[in-house]
């Protein structure tokens, strides 16, 4: 339990009595020791697999892009064009006093190795990239594309050998590297470096939670090594899924299931090992408790369970690659975290018997001590005054809903680092040296017969200034358009849609328009699309479960409101932080969808073991309002310690340096914070006490209390 438990326990209980007959005894150590064989042979062939995740895990744009947008289609086709694969650059002279000659001399000599080293797009053999100086003569830029950079490697290798040149400049004069090619590189960089660190960083946060809750030196190592396990497997899993049916693995893709099996594995580890501790009170032998114990809470981990599988499966609905991909990856982990869980760690807890639990021991026959707890008060204050309890709490939460009008706008591919790598300040740079015109071009791709057509088209298009032609193969002519405006502003996205518009009417042209702006802007534009498929099918999917578990309407009903006004709580405390207190220049346009998705189904989850709790209470015959108040009572600290573990493990995702993980972990451990200690413990435990017999309308339990009440 944690450290709001309801029971003072004793080590000095006394000792169980004699056992079973020796058939049942052999039976019930046979089971056990079956289970864990299977367990070790399934961890041992996923081992080598699940070392190679890391190898298939792909962050190119196309992973992350719409699967049908004109952006993706773009990042396609221009690794076919003669060249392969292009990489836009950007090298950066600076010097505060203003540049000298022999600095101009230096950024030549340092662009002649540049091209001399690797083919630059639309240059001639042996041309030199043209350098642009700044008006005020402190800033020196030369743009150029590097062709054959299809590959991730040889991209960031091109990158590095580039950044070796201009290592060691002069005094005071500064020498960046910038562009999509270079930001994608450090973000490869990153990205390679969170695997490792987030596995780490979420198992010490988990173990100290778990040292904190059981009070035990040894019992918190179970949940923790079966969690490993069930991490392993599905990294396994998903590597086998990526090799048989090309699923997309991103680093957001599998850093999210990793916290997920860790955050909800812990979950159902402290529900099965709360209820199993109060079945050993009951039962002689650890087997016949552990029976018992999966019987009890079983079905609500299995709905608990299945609640966050149906909504993650429902990203498959999504257009955007990363977003579609998460459903089945997150899913995996999911469902082998609740595989492990029940039967692993049931397993484990029965071979090693109620010394596990040393120093607090729950003998048989041994009676708890009752003492008053934190739950109990706040039951009993929900039970004096629901209304005014209730509606205080809406209020609350309907407040902090209206902080969802102070959430920034959009994030910028430059803005999408929480500590800023070479590349981000190098385009910082040129934007305030250049801020007349856009230093990155808007790639245009149509049919060669109709280049004259297109060529012409854009050079006439509102807000492009400058157009290049650059290269033409396999029946394709590819253009560099250069807007007025700076980079992903609202003045260039309207360039783009202008570009759009003007060349769907060119027929035959087949024309597209591409590049990081436009990927940027077809990543918002989906993510809006997304959302409107996406919510209407979590919350089907969520209810549906709902209600086959609670066997009502209202209850289910009364859940899912309840966690839908969490989240935008959760997404309004958001927009009073994100700026203002952690200076996160935008918001990353997938934050809305991922966050609704994870917090109801996370959230739906405490409050399925508690309302599963009240019904168990209920159909012994305990009136409504009375089972609600006991359910909050003997499942309120695990599952305060629950939420806290959950919210603490997609806290961790915040220390990565990446503003969309550390906007998805707040969001999440904020929303989930709410739901345990607002939503579920009030909010829901007063409906139930306003309520009372409608909570379970029309089920037989809404018609079992109305023939009481009719008979009294």
């Amino acid at each position: 339990m944690g450290p709001a438990t309801e029971v003072t326990e004793r080590a000095d209980a006394p000792a169980p009595p004699p056992g079973a007959p020796p058939t049942r005894s052999r039976r019930q150590r046979a089971v056990p020791w079956g289970v864990v064989a299977l367990w070790v042979v399934a961890l041992v062939l996923a081992v080598p697999f699940a070392a190679k995740l890391a190898d298939v895990t792909r962050d190119k744009p196309t992973d992350y892009l719409p699967g049908g947008a004109d952006s993706t289609r773009v990042q396609h086709l221009v690794e076919q064009l003669p060249g392969g694969g292009t990489s836009a650059l950007l090298l950066v002279h600076h010097r505060e006093g203003g540049l000298t000659a022999a600095d101009r001399q230096l950024a030549r000599a340092q662009v002649r190795q540049v091209a001399d080293a690797y083919t630059l797009a639309g240059e001639k053999d042996g041309a030199v990239p043209r350098s642009v100086p700044a008006k005020d003569g402190r800033t020196l830029l030369t743009a150029f594309s590097l062709t054959g950079m299809g590959d991730e490697d040889v991209r960031d290798e091109a990158v590095h050998r580039i950044r070796d040149r201009i290592a060691d400049p002069p005094s005071g004069l500064t020498v960046e590297l910038g562009g999509p090619g270079a930001v994608a590189a450090d973000s490869s960089e990153i990205f390679e470096s969170v695997d490792g660190t987030l596995m780490l960083g979420t198992a010490v946060v988990v173990a100290v939670l778990l040292i904190l809750t059981y009070r035990s030196p040894v019992l918190w190592l179970v949940p923790l090594l079966v969690v490993g396990v069930a991490a392993m497997v599905s990294r396994a899993l998903v590597y086998g899924l990526v090799q048989a049916f090309d699923l997309t693995a991103t680093t957001m893709n599998t850093s999210v299931m990793t916290v997920l099996i860790f955050g909800a594995g812990t979950d159902y580890a402290l529900l099965l090992v709360s209820r199993y501790r109060e079945e050993l009170r009951v039962h002689r032998r650890p087997f016949e408790a552990m029976v018992a114990a999966l019987r009890g809470c079983g079905p609500a981990v299995l709905a608990s369970s299945g609640t966050v599988a149906a909504g993650l499966l429902c990203l498959l609905a999504a257009d955007l690659n990363s977003v579609n991909a998460l459903g089945p990856v997150g899913a995996i982990g999911v469902v082998c975290a609740l595989a492990a869980m029940m039967t692993l760690l049931p397993a484990l807890l029965v071979l090693l018997g109620r010394r596990l639990f040393w120093p607090l021991i729950p003998a048989f026959g041994s009676t708890p001590t009752v003492r008053r707890s934190l739950f109990a008060f706040m039951g009993s204050s929900a039970g004096r005054r629901p209304v005014t309890v209730l509606v205080g709490g809406a209020l609350l939460l309907g407040t902090l809903c209206l902080g969802v009008f102070a959430l920034p706008g959009d994030l910028r591919e430059q803005d999408t680092f929480t500590e800023k790598p070479e590349s981000v300040a190098a385009q910082e740079r040129v934007q305030k040296a250049f801020p007349e015109s856009s230093s990155r071009p808007v790639t245009v791709l149509a049919r060669t017969g109709a280049a004259p057509r297109v060529e012409q088209a854009v050079r006439g298009t509102d807000g492009v200034v400058r157009v290049e032609k650059e290269r033409s193969g396999g029946g394709w002519t590819e253009w560099a358009a250069y807007a007025k405006d700076k980079p992903e502003s609202a003045g260039e996205m309207a360039t783009i849609r202008r570009l759009r518009g003007e060349l769907d009417g060119l027929r035959g042209a087949e024309a597209l328009v591409g590049g990081p702006s436009a990927q940027q802007l077809d990543l918002q534009e989906t993510n809006a699309d997304d959302r409107k498929v996406v919510i209407p099918l979590v919350l089907a999917a969520v209810l549906v479960i709902l209600i086959a578990l609670l066997r009502s309407l209202v209850a289910p009903l009364i859940l899912t409101v309840a966690v839908v006004a969490s989240w935008g709580a959760a997404l309004g405390l958001g927009g009073l932080a994100f700026e203002p207190v952690l200076g996160f220049e935008g918001l990353d346009p997938g934050i809305p969808l991922m966050t609704f998705v994870f917090l109801v189904a996370l959230g739906v989850d405490y409050g399925i073991f508690l309302m599963h709790r009240t019904r168990e209470e209920s159909l012994r015959g305990v009136p409504v309002a009375e089972a609600s108040l006991t359910a909050l009572r003997t499942t309120g600290g695990v599952i305060a310690s629950a939420g806290i573990v959950l919210a603490a493990t997609f806290c961790v995702l915040a220390t990565l340096p990446m503003v969309l993980m550390a906007q998805l972990g707040l969001v999440i451990a904020v929303g989930v914070l709410l739901d345990t200690f607002l939503v579920r413990t009030y909010l829901v435990t007063s409906a139930s006490q306003l309520l009372k017999r409608w909570m379970w309308w029309p089920g037989r339990l809404f018609r079992t209390e109305s023939e009481g009440a009719r008979r009294e």
